[in-house]
């Protein structure tokens, strides 16, 4: 089984419906995401667009972005507010996005308008719903963040969960880091790249390859919401620089 992706978006695109359901296509951004192509530096990569400048790709799928640009990496999962990061660095205003069958230009300040709507927050809980996973995969991102967070100074937490979007049923795992002001630019997604590195080969079972997502939150401005996950019993991994000691907490070491 391959990754889901973005299946909402996906649906919008490969439909040719972009024009006429422009609403519904920038909330499936925000709410799922896309895939930014990466160079063998890990650096983002760009495309150039008919009558335009460059354009920040994203694509509705890992698997999608390895068939429309061959010449990546890789591929980094990003919410929106990752997008605006990348679009405030670099400058590029517009977000070009591509389904197998479909693709469409996205003004980057309309993606800011939703976020600023919604407070620059994940979805309320009536939209998604997280909780504690015993997924193979969840199991081997904490042991990997165990031996893996002091390596990255400015990552305060980690929360691994299992998410369901109650609007299409669409299920993976959701990584939430809690990374400081103080962290190297580029911090979260360089951890992630390398815990997605030490993920064991998927097995046989029909979830193996349950779809990964990364949520990077300010420690200060969404303290709420971290409060929030710390309430949910998920497994977390935390690190206390000071101390050089690393955290681990887990509802299987509870029934253990």
């Amino acid at each position: 089984m391959t990754s889901t992706g973005n299946q909402a978006l996906a649906d919008i695109l490969d439909r040719q419906a972009a024009r006429t359901e422009g609403e519904q296509l920038l909330n499936a951004i925000v709410d799922f995401g896309v895939y930014v192509p990466v160079d063998a530096n890990g650096s983002v990569m760009f495309v150039g667009m008919e009558g335009s400048g460059p354009s920040l790709p994203g694509y509705t799928s890992e698997e999608c972005c390895k068939e429309r640009l061959p010449q990546a990496a890789g591929a980094v999962h990003c919410d929106a507010a990752r997008l605006l990061d990348i679009e405030q660095q670099t400058k590029v205003a517009t977000l070009s996005v591509f389904s197998p069958g479909g693709y469409a230009g996205v003004p980057m300040d309309l993606l800011n308008q939703i976020l600023q709507q919604r407070g620059q927050r994940v979805p309320e809980d009536r939209t998604l719903t997280l909780r504690w996973s015993t997924h193979p995969r969840a199991v081997a991102l904490r042991d990997a963040l165990r031996d893996r967070l002091l390596d990255f100074p400015g990552v305060h937490a980690v929360w691994i969960g299992h998410a369901r979007w109650n609007e299409t049923g669409v299920e993976q795992l959701m990584v939430h880091m809690a990374v400081g002001a103080e962290a190297p630019e580029g911090s979260a997604d360089r951890l992630m790249k390398s815990l997605l590195a030490r993920l064991p080969a998927s097995g046989d079972a029909d979830d193996a390859d349950l779809a990964i997502a990364l949520r990077v939150l300010d420690p200060v401005a969404e303290a709420d919401a971290i409060s929030q996950l710390d309430a949910m019993g998920l497994d977390t991994v935390r690190v206390d620089q000071s101390t050089r000691r690393v955290e681990v907490i887990s509802q299987e070491y509870d029934e253990g």
